[in-house]
């Protein structure tokens, strides 16, 4: 765009004009929505339609027969690979689309050009992650919600159906399933040909206490001794005897049970926290992982704005399975 400016000779003091050329202006706004949000729409659909393939291949490679399909760890490898490839196809696409259907510049400054078809496509991946965020926030939320309301029916009919009939145990009504809960059953069984624990016993001696009544010491005895390599003498001679008296078993066995029954809390112990520290780890690379793909994600989506952009400019056909139309 030429613009006509008149200035003044300083020899004759005579006006002149003097063309001077300005820059051409923009057509169209720096940001086009449409083509962003097409794009976006477009990645998650893809998205949607190729993990819902992936999943039935999933289903097709695995089998509840033993030794048959994939294992676990290489279908969870498998299914990693291929969910970071969705990811960064389904960008890249989406931001082809951006980049090819936004307003063109009608200037001829290719860096600025090249930057807002980039910049495109980076809102294509960033409105995706905000959109995927908000959907996967929203799931799991209902399924959480879903999982109390049937946590709750189900609480709520046990309740019922103890109170309807009241021949019920009270115990049963209060199951506790704590390992240190096992650990005492483990301890307090009875002896061959003992009897039974709940029997009357001698008055005053340590085997009237009822289960109720021992648990809670039992319990802490080991909690006291969890972070030690074995019983201390005291606690261990104490539960021995304990043992003997409500069990019958002698002296020497009740001592054998008592170190048995601590080893096997101990191993419980350590495979709680193996499994824990296995777990840690992989949510930390699935976390890297998930980082990186989104990374990898936005740099694709860039990317295909900008061949989208290029193609456009050039007039470029794009060819679909042999056909020239779009569909």
């Amino acid at each position: 765009m030429a613009v006509v400016t008149t200035t003044t000779d300083a020899a004759t003091d005579a006006p002149t004009d003097t063309p001077v050329v300005a820059t051409d202006l923009p057509v169209g706004r720096y940001v086009d929505w449409g083509p962003i949000i097409l794009g976006t729409l477009g990645a998650l659909a893809i998205m949607v339609v190729l993990m819902t393939f992936g999943g039935a291949l999933g289903l097709g490679v695995t089998s509840a027969q033993p030794y048959a399909g994939l294992s676990a760890k290489a279908l969870a490898v498998l299914a990693g690979l291929y969910a970071c490839l969705v990811h960064v196809a389904s960008f890249a696409t989406g931001g082809y689309l951006a980049g090819r259907m936004r307003t063109p510049w009608a200037t001829s400054d290719t860096v600025e050009s090249h930057f807002r078809d980039g910049g495109h496509g980076f809102a294509v991946w960033a409105l995706g992650i905000v959109v995927g965020t908000v959907l996967a926030l929203s799931g799991v939320s209902a399924a959480l919600k879903a999982t109390a309301g049937a946590a709750t029916a189900v609480a709520s009919a046990g309740v019922a159906g103890a109170a309807a009939n009241p021949q019920t145990p009270a115990a049963l009504q209060q199951l506790s399933m704590q390992p240190t809960d096992y650990a005492v059953d483990r301890l307090l069984a009875p002896g061959p040909g003992a009897a039974p624990a709940g029997a009357a016993a001698p008055a005053g001696g340590a085997a009237a206490a009822s289960r109720a009544d021992l648990a809670a010491p039992i319990a802490r005895a080991f909690a006291a001794n969890a972070n030690s390599p074995q019983l201390d003498a005291r606690d261990r001679t104490w539960l021995a005897g304990l043992v003997s008296q409500r069990t019958g078993l002698p002296q020497a066995d009740a001592e054998k049970r008592v170190d048995e029954d601590f080893a096997e809390l101990k191993a419980a112990e350590q495979k709680a926290r193996d499994a824990a520290d296995r777990a840690r780890k992989v949510t930390l690379i699935a976390a890297f992982l998930a980082a990186a793909t989104m990374a990898i994600g936005a740099a694709a989506a860039c990317a295909g704005a900008a061949l989208g952009a290029r193609h456009r400019d050039e007039r470029t056909l794009v060819v679909l399975f042999g056909s020239r139309r779009f569909w």
